[in-house]
């Protein structure tokens, strides 16, 4: 049973059993989230105090902005759908954390959000140089901080997405409907989170109708037996494979 929400602890947050008034409540609880804010609050500050003139500072925040779609695609796509970091000890431990756990119950709230240990880095490689060569260390910072707040943003949709929630929205309920595909049908396309242009450009995007059979690897992301036998890291991170099904793992995890 659900936990109440509160401070983050060992409760429970299985979003497909909390209200849209929870998920709020833990969201802004959550440290990485916190994190977020008031870095990308620290960066707009230093940015409006030094600024001298603000077009180059807003073109690099909109650059940000605008290809941040791109960034997401091409991690989730290239990266955490890769089977690259699972493949190697000194990595498998980071990839079972930021997405095979994920997959292994997308709706767990406490494994959704990304680790700040590697988004942080991500954030600061992509926007800082870019606001650096356009506005230098003031566009830096304007740049740092659309990349924060539009972390912010991406990560709420995709709590989102996971709610046991009908959006009224037909743009939300749409997003939804795709990223559940990628969670529970196929995980191999809808790689996108608030859009899914870069999925259109690059013919993964799919409907369920298209794609009749559902994936053998929803799941497990092609980490099976033949795959935990070369290369155990994450199975031993894990305590086992356990069920390719994220509700009765979750029942195994609470036994």
């Amino acid at each position: 049973m659900l936990a109440k929400i509160g401070f983050w602890s060992d409760r429970a947050y299985h979003l497909d059993k909390m209200t849209f008034k929870e998920l709020v409540a833990a969201y802004f609880q959550y440290y990485a989230i916190i994190a977020y804010i008031l870095i990308g609050i620290a960066a707009t500050i230093y940015a409006v105090m030094t600024a001298t003139v603000w077009v180059p500072s807003a073109i690099a925040a909109g650059i940000v902005i605008f290809f941040y779609p791109l960034i997401w695609y091409s991690l989730h796509r290239w990266v955490l759908h890769g089977r690259v970091f699972y493949r190697m000890k000194i990595t498998a431990r980071v990839w079972k954390r930021i997405h095979y756990d994920h997959h292994q119950d997308p709706h767990d709230l406490k494994i959704l959000f990304g680790a700040l240990y590697t988004t942080l880095p991500t954030i600061a490689m992509v926007s800082l140089p870019i606001g650096y060569l356009l506005d230098g260390w003031t566009g830096a910072a304007a740049a740092l901080a659309a990349g924060m707040f539009t972390t912010c943003f991406y990560e709420f949709a995709h709590c989102i997405q996971h709610l046991s929630y009908k959006p009224k929205y037909k743009w939300l309920d749409h997003i939804k409907k795709q990223h559940m595909a990628h969670h529970f049908h196929d995980e191999d396309g809808n790689f996108g989170i608030t859009n899914f242009w870069w999925d259109h450009l690059f013919g993964t995007y799919y409907e369920r109708k298209d794609r009749p059979n559902k994936s053998a690897t929803v799941f497990n992301l092609g980490y099976d037996e033949a795959e935990a036998e070369r290369y155990p890291w994450v199975m031993e991170y894990s305590g086992g494979l356990g069920p390719d099904n994220p509700r009765a793992r979750r029942k195994d995890k609470n036994a």
